[in-house]
């Protein structure tokens, strides 16, 4: 596991060395076409409420988790194919066209729950959510976008952090959900999920 951590530190320093502007939006379209859009849908709006939503998504985030997937350091088996012998190059074309695409909320998302709504919004302050992905929840550099995700995936995500089956570069977010019940998460998820 350490190894694996040390790997992942070296590849996400790699991701984040190239220059500014080097990746090519355009050439990132003709991949995502290939390999990307009959899961996430070629506007990064995926309509499956398990998948994340990557309009409009931090290039930096994609990346990492594309190299993550790409090098077998992230287990999901459905992302083996389509990262499988992806170039640096492409990964970062792939990042950089859904990044300059515009987020909007699910076209299914649910209706506001108020009660949910004050619990999330209390339960963010507490942890310091707003501090990593922003008071606005876009996210920054390898910090993912919040806003315009579908519940069912945020809530999925938090719970895989909490129980130890899902890390980043580092153990931030497991840390930061630590001790959350089912009922805290399914409020975080609502209150983040319906965020603009």
């Amino acid at each position: 596991m350490k190894l694996s951590m040390a790997l992942a530190a070296v590849l996400a320093a790699a991701a984040f060395s190239l220059p500014a502007g080097a990746a090519d939006p355009a050439r990132g379209a003709v991949v995502a076409a290939e390999r990307c859009a009959a899961c996430h849908g070629m506007d990064g709006k995926s309509g499956v409420a398990e998948l994340p939503r990557l309009a409009g998504q931090q290039a930096g985030f994609i990346t990492l988790q594309m190299i993550l997937f790409r090098e077998g350091i992230r287990q999901v088996p459905a992302m083996q194919a389509p990262t499988e012998k992806l170039s640096d190059t492409d990964v970062e074309a792939v990042a950089a066209y859904f990044a300059s695409l515009p987020s909007a909320p699910p076209e299914d998302r649910s209706p506001r729950d108020a009660a949910l709504m004050a619990r999330g919004q209390a339960i963010s302050a507490a942890r310091n959510c707003g501090v990593c992905h922003l008071p606005n929840y876009i996210g920054r550099a390898q910090m993912p976008r919040l806003t315009h995700q579908h519940e069912a995936f945020l809530a999925h995500t938090m719970t895989e952090y909490r129980d130890g089956n899902r890390v980043g570069i580092d153990t931030q977010m497991n840390g930061a959900v630590q001790g959350l019940s089912d009922a805290d998460i399914a409020a975080l998820a609502h209150y983040l999920a319906h965020q603009d």
